[in-house]
């Protein structure tokens, strides 16, 4: 073991610690691993383990997975019915697969796979009680102390937290929360005949709520169905996915799983990093503000995270970890940022008037060549208003109700 790797006492000095192997997890240690570095990702739950998320991968997602991954997708998606609170339903169809269909805990675990693969060493099992990068159990300047609950300490010459949306580490570095939502969920294992009647094919539901919208993702056997709203509207919400269920005739389906999850954008000004400590994905707060998409945030975040975490742990002194740390939240700020900017307006927008955008996106072409175009990852919600005249009047004008 070489000196920089050793800390005074022979203890292993980790390149860089990951905390939490969902998908920005998992895509950080994989970057950071595939540079040669010596990585450790820290996971607290016993792989694989269920999330609450619809599974969809969509063309950013699809094109921020590792060379060579295989995703186990159980639907290619060809067809979206929207409705209006369970009204006005109209079915678009596309020739081209729209976008694809996963069980997170498979998903998630093959990303975990990857990133072992590439060199990067796992431990499930695990909580994180807190990062430290002063005091005595920190042997020096270049180094941060990642402590377990356990009271193990784990040291390491950068840290990437992506730990979720309660993050610890995300704590750690202060991230500030602007939009918070609450998710039930349900799983619902459904007979053959029914199964058929969805293959291929989703529902999108406009909410009853201001900012609330509806899912049936189908994923062979089971239907995926879930609700999201603001939170503070805990009763409104769970009353929204219980007529939800009825009224799709799937109420006396028992469950397989009922879970729900609380998703957090980010505040323009939240740090994206502390000393020698980056956070990603959910931790970070980077998720699409209006659907609340948060996969291919996590992974594109996930990946800048560990490419940057790198040259944070080469960095001698704090002035240099601070600029390699700068330089992720503008290529975070650069990238992801615009695209949550132009998110936030159509979620405003959206959660005025939910009647005129089920209209546009069922009756408009245009509007829905833009969504094909998104969820394909032939441009992105950024892109469209930064290079579209079209869009950006048109998104003028909805801002201005």
């Amino acid at each position: 073991m070489s000196s920089d790797n050793a800390a005074p006492d022979n203890e292993t000095v980790w390149d860089v610690v990951v905390v939490g192997a969902g998908p920005g997890g998992a895509s950080a240690a994989h970057a950071a691993a595939c540079a040669g570095r010596r990585v450790l990702l820290l996971e607290k739950a016993e792989l694989p383990r269920y999330k609450t998320c619809g599974g969809g991968i969509i063309g950013p997602s699809r094109d921020a997975l590792p060379p060579g991954f295989e995703l186990p997708l159980r639907e290619r998606v060809h067809a979206v019915t929207f409705s209006l609170n369970g009204k006005l339903s109209r079915t678009r169809r596309s020739k081209q697969a729209l976008f694809g269909l996963i069980n997170r805990p498979e998903f998630d675990a093959a990303l975990v796979e990857a990133a072992k693969d590439a060199g990067a060493q796992i431990r499930t099992g695990v909580a994180v009680s807190r990062v430290e990068q002063h005091g005595p159990a920190v042997p020096d300047r270049r180094t941060v102390a990642v402590v377990l609950a356990d009271g193990e300490t784990v040291l390491a010459r950068a840290v990437v937290g992506a730990d979720g949306s309660a993050s610890r580490i995300g704590a750690h570095v202060g991230v500030k929360l602007d939009q918070v939502d609450l998710g039930l969920e349900a799983e619902i294992p459904v007979p053959e005949t029914v199964a058929e009647d969805w293959a291929g094919r989703v529902l999108i539901d406009w909410g009853p709520m201001p900012g609330s919208y509806g899912w049936v993702f189908p994923k062979g056997d089971t239907l995926t169905v879930g609700v999201i709203s603001a939170r503070g509207e805990g009763a409104g919400t769970k009353r929204y996915l219980e007529d939800f269920i009825a009224r799709l005739g799937l109420a006396g389906f028992e469950p397989s799983i009922s879970s729900g999850h609380l998703t957090r954008c980010r505040s323009d000004d939240s740090p994206l990093s502390r000393g020698r400590v980056l956070v990603c994905g959910d931790a970070a707060g980077l998720l699409e503000p209006w659907t609340r998409e948060g996969i291919s945030y996590a992974l594109r975040s996930g990946r800048l995270a560990g490419e940057w975490a790198v040259r944070v742990a080469e960095a001698h002194d704090a002035v240099d970890a601070r600029r390699q740390a700068l330089n992720y939240a503008f290529a975070i700020k650069a990238g992801l940022g615009v695209e949550m900017g132009v998110g936030r307006r159509l979620h405003t927008v959206f959660s005025r008037r939910p009647g005129m955008f089920h209209a546009a996106i069922t009756g408009f072409r245009p509007a829905w060549r833009a969504f094909t175009k998104i969820t394909r990852g032939t441009t992105t919600l950024g892109d469209l208003v930064r290079t579209h005249p079209a869009a950006r009047r048109a998104l003028a004008a909805m801002d201005r109700g």
